[in-house]
């Protein structure tokens, strides 16, 4: 079958695209703490120039220079001094004594907790309102510096999965990928894309949440600033994980990659060996299993690239270059390592994981000593499995070789990630929505409805994945491609009789030289033909030094030699690429765990994009704080038509109440007939509600005082809401019905 094998550089590509995708319809980001009041109300008119102005959030705010100011109609600032915090989420400014009566513009910009940016604008009136030329629309953080920190937001995130998963595939699953060039271009590249999203979101951060100037990025006033908020420390210190993080890189890639194939090479395995290492395989490493007759056999990481040319001693490994250490065990020296790593690298995973839930929605809100920990187990798990499916994807399609063994055990450990996903995520849910009308009613609900589906895909197909892998595990291992076999065979064969190549003495008619051929095989060995494999001569050397040998051989040609060795390799890889690509459990494994990679990527996306909407809790208490400010100013007055269902029972009740806010209120009651006029009836009662409170029923019984008129005095409303009023009316003896209405009372 034909199977066209994408580039390692496409398949990144991809992720990134389809990331950048998901992200680029998305709406922008929302402010994270909600102005829940101020003083003077928004949009009310007082009688006297207040002394101050104070403003409330839903949570606490960091304030920089000018973050809160008050400007008169004309636009010239009228507050005076620093800004003074006034409670816990409280905060206020002065103002100049004797303001003109007219309206006057509040324009705030501040920081949540969670790192968002908060900027806003309200109006009240001195005496009466009046024109004025200040612009009193919300500002938000869009514009060219809100793409671009959104955009290192995206690459941050997918970077760390890269990097943790990549990382953690090759350490509990597959130890061999250590070797893999292309595993490692996933770990390097995320943690390549990691670090540079970290600088550019740390110089990006000034404007970001300041003057939002492109021009301002470089400005080492506002990184001074930033370098001592939360969020600047927090990216400060992700960019010394990530040094310590690209140690544990190397070490990975270098000592450790060294330590497993000398394993190999030694062919011996450590006491207790991994399950990953060992069983049945997709494909067999090149390396594993060879017996040696003076040499080492061809490694997969590197096949052709030893010592071409050069006297072989029967020692050296062509896969790595590495020696192995006589009379040490080399399975304990690369378990001993491979615990260091895991350890070392669980450490600084976490720590950067940290960094986010140290300053985002973890950081806020409810039961912050329990969120933050279980957010950095839900990024870590998150990394693991969507990193990890990215790694073997990467593998099925570039890595010559595969254990069944792996699959398997990546396949239970993603299903553990789903398990602790699901656990993580529900207690986050809760405490983000905290209610159905904000899972429904709310962007941030909309889009965790959307990731639990997109979950719900990911699960299904990963069933097929299972199905798959239970299927290889199953095969015989005499139906297994030995794909080890061919390429050792084609490796080890020497090439046929080439006329232009560099030979000693002359050649036969049967082909053979009658010297010694120039040099050393092209698979690095040292071997000649007909020798014993010690220095490529006939075992005598002329007194002069030279080889006694029939004519004189030519100094190697090293550069053809290599060009040999190369060419055997490619055509050795190209036959294992075919006979790896024509196994049917192979390709239906790889389509599977493709389209995994396909619907996880959407799936980051999506979380991508709730770390950047304004949680439902939040966004209800800033629709209440709205409804709060935009409740009329002076008395309330509702209407609630009514039938009774007997004769003469319709008419419309309307109750009026003064002042129409918290506090002491006087109540009127009206009753009229559908044509207007006063309807005496025998009995109304009246009571409120404040349900979201859990306030009431708090009855009211008003006297009547004329016709079809009932007051009461002193009616207490402890806090504003949406109240609910119910009156009922009474026409008759038998005749009874209760009629409800809400509204907004502040």
């Amino acid at each position: 079958m034909l199977t066209v094998v994408p580039r390692f550089r496409s398949l990144l590509l991809l992720f990134l695209l389809a990331t950048g995708a998901v992200l680029t319809g998305a709406p922008p980001a929302s402010a994270h703490a909600a102005l829940t009041g101020s003083v003077p109300e928004r949009g009310s008119v007082v009688d006297t120039a207040p002394e101050q102005v104070s403003i409330t959030f839903s949570e606490k705010v960091a304030l920089a220079d000018n973050s809160l100011r008050v400007l008169d109609p004309k636009g010239e600032r009228v507050d005076t001094g620093p800004t003074s915090e006034q409670g816990e989420a409280g905060y206020s400014v002065a103002l100049k004594p004797e303001l003109p009566d007219g309206t006057f513009t509040v324009t705030y910009q501040v920081v949540s907790a969670d790192s968002h940016p908060v900027s806003g604008a309200f109006t009240f009136s001195v005496g009466a309102p009046s024109e004025t030329t200040v612009s009193v629309q919300d500002q938000d953080s869009g514009g060219a510096v809100g793409a671009l920190y959104d955009l290192g937001r995206y690459v941050s995130y997918a970077g760390f999965v890269l990097v943790v998963g990549g990382a953690a595939f090759v350490l509990v699953c597959w130890p061999r990928g250590a070797g893999v060039r292309a595993v490692q271009r996933v770990v390097v590249s995320g943690w390549l894309a990691l670090t540079a999203a970290t600088l550019s979101l740390l110089l990006i951060r000034g404007p970001y949440t300041g003057s939002g100037k492109l021009a301002d990025i470089f400005d080492l006033g506002l990184l001074g600033g930033v370098l001592q908020t939360r969020t600047g420390a927090a990216l400060i210190s992700r960019l010394l994980l990530l040094a310590a993080a690209a140690l544990f890189i190397a070490v990975l890639f270098g000592a450790y990659a060294r330590a497993v194939a000398e394993r190999d090479a030694s062919g011996t395995e450590p006491s207790g060996s991994d399950p990953a290492t060992s069983g049945p395989e997709l494909s067999k490493p090149a390396s594993g299993g060879t017996k040696r007759t003076g040499t080492k056999p061809v490694g997969t990481g590197a096949v052709g690239t030893g010592a071409v040319g050069a006297k072989a001693t029967g020692t050296e490994a062509t896969g790595t270059g590495a020696v192995a250490t006589e009379g040490a065990d080399p399975g304990v020296s690369q378990r001993d390592l491979a615990f260091g790593l895991r350890v070392g690298g669980f450490v600084v995973a976490a720590g950067i994981a940290a960094t986010w839930a140290l300053s985002e929605h973890a950081s806020t809100g409810i039961q912050t000593g329990l969120a933050m920990p279980l957010d950095v187990v839900h990024l870590l798990t998150v990394a693991t499995w969507i990193g990890g499916l990215t790694t073997l994807l990467i593998a099925l399609y570039r890595a010559p070789s595969l254990e069944t063994a792996a699959v398997e055990r990546f396949s239970r450990i993603a299903f553990g990630c789903v398990v602790v996903l699901a656990v993580t995520g529900l207690y986050q849910s809760w405490r983000q929505v905290g209610s159905w009308s904000g899972l429904t009613g709310t962007d941030y609900g909309r889009l965790l409805m959307t990731k639990i589906a997109l979950i719900a895909v990911v699960i299904g197909i990963a069933w097929f994945s299972r199905r798959w892998v239970a299927r290889l595990t199953q095969r015989p291992t005499d139906l297994s491609t030995d794909l080890s076999t061919d390429l050792s065979t084609d490796l080890s064969t020497d090439p046929p009789a080439d006329p232009g190549a560099d030979q000693a003495g002359s050649r036969t008619p049967d082909g053979r030289g009658s010297g010694t051929r120039a040099g050393a095989t092209a698979d690095g060995t040292g071997s000649t033909d007909g020798t014993d494999g010690t220095d490529g001569t006939d075992g005598t050397d002329s007194p002069d030094g030279t080889d006694s040998a029939v004519g004189t051989a030519p100094e190697p040609d090293t550069a053809r030699a290599a060009q040999l060795a190369r060419q055997r390799t490619a055509v050795a890889t190209a036959r294992v690429k075919r006979t790896r690509d024509a196994d049917p459990l192979r390709s239906g494994l790889r389509r599977s765990v493709f389209a995994e990679v396909a619907v996880a990527v959407v799936l980051l996306g999506v979380t991508t994009l709730l770390t950047a909407t304004e949680p439902a809790r939040t966004q209800e208490s800033a629709e209440r704080a709205a409804r709060t400010a935009g409740a009329p100013a002076g008395p309330l007055s509702v209407r609630l038509p009514f039938d009774t269902g007997g004769q003469d029972g319709k008419g419309v009740a309307t109750v009026d109440l003064e002042p129409g806010r918290t506090g002491n209120n006087a109540l009127h009651l009206y009753v009229e007939r559908p044509n207007g006029s006063g309807f005496d009836v025998p009995e109304v009662q009246v009571a409120f509600t404040l349900k979201s409170k859990d306030i009431g029923p708090l009855p009211v019984t008003p006297d009547r005082v004329a016709t079809a008129h009932w007051t009461a005095a002193g009616v207490q409303l402890p806090m504003a809401g949406d109240w609910e009023i119910a009156v009922t009316v009474r026409t008759s003896d038998i005749d009874q019905v209760t009629v409800k209405k809400t509204t907004r009372i502040g």
